[in-house]
């Protein structure tokens, strides 16, 4: 029987990730033939991606690893036509508790893959996970596809939106969270990822989920945790980002950081890593990023960067068609295309079979 919450402490992470992707790349003997890129093995490629996941993590400050969660509340459950929300608050930090919701489709498998689904940021603190079901203009609402698909998806509210909004100026209590933790020694992006890392614990443990099969899913703040939280952590097996794969170089280039919100900044970040080297740690895991040419938050040119670096470390793997990196003539807004790629994504890569699942 699965334990109620599995979680991970920085060390048991570290360890088990390392073991899991060494042995995940062991399966690919052959197909990293052409050792250029690293002069590397696929087995010491692996070794390299975990020290430098580390490194990754080591910037994001002083972290709550010694915390052990709790058992989850459910503070309600709403019935909707296909599919079941439960409204939890998570113990994930031993800060703050984390409220969450849980979409658990009426018809999928037994055991199902989980997605976990990350909210924007778009200056809307009043709004976090309940983008999930309400959805924001510039991206329509996911739970019907998520149900649709048979994905048991979670989604938390990040700190300082939603329930987390302390501040009646969200932008307000978003800046004195960012000096306050700096003071602390922690860094509120740092704090961000350790949040969505623990979620994927917990949506991991779930009965009802398969916890071999993970993905995660996120638009603008979501697009760049998305592909974070896949770098950081191996167990996501699939990484949809929308709308926010920027390079740092080309951002700086463009005179664009007054568009990002400040809990976008890690410190010393560039001293260690570009984009493309952080998402370098996703190979050979499937990736797709869908980007707008007209976003001034994504430079096209840095967008371009990425995937010329990324493309070569999957064809090395034999794993080419599994990255897939796209510019679409628009702004900042997920058009119709994308969601069609993103469906397609979802089907090949994860739900699989779950898209036509018996009642539960």
């Amino acid at each position: 029987m699965r334990p109620p919450f599995v979680l991970s402490d920085r060390r048991q992470f570290l360890q088990s990730s390392a073991a899991v992707f060494a042995t995940g790349a062991t399966t690919l003997a052959g197909h990293f033939a052409d050792t250029e890129a690293f002069g590397q093995s696929d087995s010491s490629f692996a070794s390299h991606q975990g020290k430098r996941r580390k490194e990754l993590w080591g910037l994001l400050g002083d972290l709550p690893w010694q915390h052990r969660p709790g058992p989850p509340k459910l503070m309600g459950t709403e019935e909707h036509e296909d599919y079941t929300v439960e409204r939890l608050v998570l113990d994930l930090n031993g800060i703050e508790p984390v409220p969450a919701l849980l979409l658990i489709p009426h018809r999928r498998q037994t055991p199902t893959p989980g997605l976990l689904y990350i909210h924007w940021h778009g200056g809307m603190y009043d709004l976090g996970k309940e983008q999930l079901l309400r959805g924001v203009k510039a991206q329509p609402p996911y739970a019907s596809v998520c149900a649709e698909k048979g994905l048991v998806t979670l989604a938390i509210d990040s700190w300082c939106f939603g329930e987390r909004k302390h501040e009646a100026d969200g932008r307000t209590g978003e800046e004195d969270a960012f000096k306050l933790m700096l003071w602390k020694g922690q860094v509120l992006f740092g704090m961000m990822m350790f949040d969505e890392f623990r979620a994927l614990d917990y949506l991991a443990s779930r009965s009802e989920v398969d916890a071999g099969r993970l993905g995660v899913l996120g638009m603008s703040m979501g697009s760049t945790k998305a592909w974070w939280l896949s770098a950081l952590d191996p167990r996501v097996k699939l990484c949809m980002d929308v709308c926010c794969l920027t390079d740092y170089e080309e951002l700086i280039k463009a005179n664009g950081l007054k568009g990002h919100g400040i809990y976008y900044y890690v410190p010393s970040l560039l001293k260690s890593f570009q984009t493309a080297e952080i998402n370098a740690l996703i190979v050979p895991r499937a990736h797709l990023s869908v980007n707008g040419r007209q976003d001034s938050l994504t430079p096209p040119a840095g967008v371009e960067k990425v995937r010329d670096y990324l493309l070569p470390l999957y064809r090395k793997y034999g794993k080419e068609s599994d990255c897939r990196i796209e510019l679409f003539d628009c702004a900042h807004v997920e058009l119709p295309e994308m969601r069609t790629l993103i469906l397609g994504w979802l089907d090949q890569f994860l739900a699989g079979s779950a898209a036509h699942p018996q009642s539960a």
